[in-house]
């Protein structure tokens, strides 16, 4: 399993590939804000924590870059729910 979270702009989704399979977390790009939209685990790769090393990379690199999300995907939400040092990243946090 590949631990590089890869941006892949011309799906408009961030992937994480292994075992023959890639989870993919889909968004909509305005200006530097994020709205992660989808996340998808093939059945594969389901059971594994794949989905959430998936989003913790791609937060991971919002932050980086400086960038806001707006997580309109419940897998995202509940993700960021359960690790708080996560919530500044979202747009309009307080």
């Amino acid at each position: 399993m590949s631990n590089a979270v890869e941006d892949n702009p011309g799906l408009n989704r961030f992937e994480l590939a292994g075992q023959g399979a890639v989870a993919i977390l889909e968004y909509e790009r305005h200006g530097d804000r994020l709205v992660l939209t989808h996340t998808e685990v093939p059945q594969e790769l389901a059971g594994q924590g794949i989905g959430s090393r998936l989003v913790r990379g791609v937060l991971d690199r919002v932050r980086e870059e400086g960038g806001r999300i707006e997580p309109r995907c419940d897998f995202v939400a509940s993700f960021i729910e359960r690790h708080p040092e996560y919530r500044d990243l979202v747009a309009g946090a307080h």
